[in-house]
């Protein structure tokens, strides 16, 4: 049955924005994958070497899911309160909402996405509800302790690779393999859902290991963040948003374009412009957030085109591989290896204009997206 409802009261809207623009740069840095499987899956870029591959490197890799775990941590607060109001046991609600997140991540990953992040996002809402009474101070002190011994971790890393460079060296890509992973990705649907079945165990746990921790971290600054309100009391932060540009923006960029020269050239290089990216990306996706809402603030009717999308994150998120699959697999078109590199960036912002207007257009007789209801139903039980 349709709803004709108005969003609850207690919605911050900003938070919606941010997710809602998040979305974007998590779909430009996935679409590489299933564009070129047969790249993607041999260890190369996702897009060959390219001005494009440099600049999605430089500009979007490893930023936008940083902003996505952040506004996570501070969405968690958000529900937790809902709990209270509700009289509900924040502790129930948590685990049905990780349960329900885990089974769709799993469903996600093996029919359309190998690289899905929701089964990560489950373990790690664990974590969270673990310290959810924690301090927003603590939290902070704990996200930042876990980003440092990454970085000394990498760059130990850096250092061992120079006493034995042999081995640090990966095996070069086998084109005879990058050949028959496009063909399985193109072939039709049951060959995309064999290979699928074939990458998914192996990458899902790639995912856990090497984005887990920074994700735990932002988990932690949202955490916090959304304790202390942060972002329904914009007269708190506004003032601060031009230095966060001058900072993000002025340690970022370089740090982006250290990690994009870096890339894929083994060895302590490639290992030290990951350790420097670990913290460099953290500051231009905070100058990324502080842009947008400065921008937010100068025009509204950006956080109005941003936010319904925000609102239905989830559902866009699986929208934005259903999409992708059927242009780029079996599934559809198999066009797979088949467009430049600026003409996936197209497809990109073509998917991303059409899920814009369809969260709007449904939102406007619906108060949740479809897997946003199916998780609201699991997690109050009702």
């Amino acid at each position: 049955m349709t709803e004709t409802l108005t969003p609850p009261a207690s919605r911050v809207h900003e938070v919606d924005a941010v997710r809602g623009f998040a979305l974007a740069g998590i779909l430009v840095a996935n679409i590489g994958f299933l564009a070129d499987p047969g790249y993607a899956m041999t260890g190369t870029m996702p897009i060959p070497d390219g001005p494009v591959a440099i600049a999605i490197t430089t500009l979007v890799l490893t930023k936008f899911y940083i902003i996505f775990s952040f506004v996570f941590g501070y969405s968690f607060t958000l529900q937790m309160r809902a709990a209270e109001r509700a009289g509900a046991s924040v502790k129930a609600r948590t685990l049905r909402r990780c349960l329900g997140l885990f089974v769709i991540g799993v469903v996600h990953g093996l029919l359309l996405w190998i690289g899905d992040i929701l089964t990560l996002y489950a373990v790690l809402g664990l974590i969270l509800l673990a310290f959810r009474n924690i301090r927003p101070k603590t939290a902070v002190i704990v996200g930042s302790s876990i980003i440092g011994v990454l970085t000394v971790f990498w760059l130990l890393l850096a250092w061992l690779s120079t006493l034995d460079p042999a081995g640090s060296q990966s095996p070069p890509a086998d084109p005879a393999e990058a050949a028959r992973v496009l063909a399985m990705a193109t072939n039709g649907p049951l060959e995309f859902l064999r290979l699928q079945l074939e990458l998914y165990p192996g990458l899902a746990g790639t995912v856990w290991v090497f984005q887990g921790p920074m994700a735990l971290a932002l988990f932690l600054f949202g955490l916090a963040a959304g304790k202390a309100r942060l972002l329904e009391q914009p007269e708190r932060w506004s003032r601060l948003l031009p230095g966060l540009q001058w900072l993000g923006f002025g340690l970022g960029v370089p740090g982006g374009i250290l990690f994009a020269w870096t890339s894929g050239s083994e060895g302590p290089l490639e290992l030290v412009g990951i350790a420097v990216n670990n913290i460099t990306s953290l500051l231009l996706a905070a100058a990324y957030v502080a842009t947008l809402l400065r921008v937010i603030k100068r025009f509204p009717s950006v956080r109005h085109v941003l936010a319904p999308a925000g609102r239905v994150a989830a559902s866009n998120y699986i929208g934005q591989s259903v999409l992708t699959c059927l242009v780029f697999t079996g599934y559809g078109l198999a066009l797979a290896g088949r467009l430049s590199p600026i003409a996936v960036m197209g497809v990109a912002l073509l998917i991303y204009t059409v899920l814009l207007w369809l969260s709007a257009w449904w939102l406007r007789t619906h108060r949740y997206g479809p897997v946003e209801y199916g998780l609201r139903r699991l997690t109050n039980w009702t």
